[in-house]
């Protein structure tokens, strides 16, 4: 299903690997140890993947304003 969130986001990868889908992004976001990505307000995201030989930690944020 497609996240549509009230706040921002802000994706921290911390192991693993994944691939988030963004409205309106013609290829998925690729994910891997180390990279972040912000995610603003009632933008359309789901998660296409994870990693599947190792788990897949991330620290996600929704700062406050």
């Amino acid at each position: 299903f497609w996240y549509d969130q009230e706040e921002d986001e802000w994706v921290l990868m911390l192991r693993g690997q994944a691939e988030l889908e963004i409205e309106g992004h013609p290829e998925p976001v690729l994910l891997e140890p180390g990279d972040s990505l912000l995610l603003p307000a009632h933008c359309r995201h789901r998660v296409a993947r994870t990693a599947e030989d190792e788990d897949t930690v991330w620290l996600a944020v929704f700062p406050t304003p």
